[in-house]
């Protein structure tokens, strides 16, 4: 492999057929992120009923002393569901933000969320096992956004039609589970609500195999993702001057959006924020015209933990589900970004 040399701000590796790019900012920008999460997770770790010293944390990841089974065994399990779920909710963002051109696009904005939330009620009004709960999300969140493509579809799956058809499908999924809700025993009830706000409270090792396994099978798709996206964002008339068939790749990349924010919601509920927020942030920090996948995915890892964190000490011993902190953060800022667009 030929040496890395510098090409207008990118450094490009190897050479031939075996070269690529990496560009400088967003390599930059996602080491420092990635530090801060590292930063986070120890932070995290040691916090709790028992304080345990940034030093001690490091030494019981590693195996050594008296911590090891409250760190490795009672910690560490929530902590890897965290980073998971941020994760996939930064990935889905960013790939929605991308495909329909507008910054308000999020799988809690436009229905995948509201899809999922409704299949898992429906289960758990049922009386189903937890076993189901995982499934059924995923498909109920796969089902609200086929509605959404199919009523965006017009006009080549205008950008403003998905965001209005997905918060319509949002609005009306999230009546229908109140109404579940409402007709169900009130055990059940409310052992749905705990699981719409958005809790990782008792998740451990199997819910994130659940996340990780496929995030990996998905890799591949992630990688051609991350060059799609780079024309997915053209106007329809640019993309067929190019060549390109944008409208199905726009339909792929939603896909792919999908599927990830299914997954993360059918293991710990409704996270919202996230996914809305995160390829926003990654997008400023790396100053680019679209949210960069990985840059957005560390941001969601770092957001959801630190968001855990808070909610799991800012009101010891109660602990609060992540899902209805991240919400509230949510709010003034889905209003800011409104402010910002109607000034522009």
């Amino acid at each position: 492999m030929k040496a890395a040399h510098p090409v207008a701000g990118h450094v490009v590796v190897g050479g031939g057929p075996m070269a690529f790019v990496v560009r400088r900012r967003p390599a930059v920008v996602g080491a420092v992120l990635a530090v801060l999460t590292g930063v986070a997770v120890v932070v995290s770790l040691g916090v709790g009923s028992t304080f345990i010293p940034p030093g001690d944390v490091v030494r019981a990841l590693a195996g050594d002393g008296p911590f090891t089974v409250v760190v490795q065994d009672l910690r560490l399990p929530r902590i890897t569901v965290a980073l998971a779920v941020g994760v996939l909710l930064g990935l889905s963002g960013a790939l929605l933000q991308s495909i329909s051109r507008n910054p308000l696009a999020s799988p809690d904005v436009v229905g995948v969320t509201q899809g999922a939330g409704l299949t898992a009620t429906v289960m758990m009004s049922a009386g189903a096992g937890a076993v189901w709960l995982g499934p059924a999300a995923l498909l109920g969140g796969m089902a609200a956004a086929a509605v959404v493509f199919a009523l965006s579809w017009r006009y080549g799956l205008a950008a403003h039609r998905f965001v209005l058809s997905g918060m319509a499908v949002a609005l009306a999924l999230r009546a229908l589970t109140e109404v579940v809700i409402v007709d169900a025993d009130p055990i059940e009830g409310q052992r749905a609500r705990i699981w719409l706000a958005g809790s990782l409270g008792g998740l451990g090792y199997t819910e994130a195999r659940m996340l990780l396994i496929p995030l990996l099978a998905l890799a591949p798709l992630l990688l051609w993702a991350g060059r799609a996206m780079d024309t997915a964002a053209l106007d329809d008339e640019v993309a067929r001057g190019l060549g390109v068939r944008v409208v199905r790749r726009r339909v792929a990349l939603g896909a792919v959006a999908v599927v990830l924010a299914a997954l993360a919601t059918s293991q710990a509920g409704a996270v919202d924020f996230v996914a809305l927020a995160a390829p926003q942030l990654a997008r400023r920090l790396v100053r680019a015209e679209r949210p960069p996948l990985a840059c957005a995915a560390i941001t969601g890892a770092l957001l959801t933990v630190v968001a855990d964190l808070v909610a799991r000490t800012a009101f010891a011993p109660i602990q609060l589900p992540v899902g209805v902190l991240t919400a509230a953060l949510g709010g003034p800022y889905l209003l800011w970004l409104l402010v910002r667009r109607k000034k522009a």
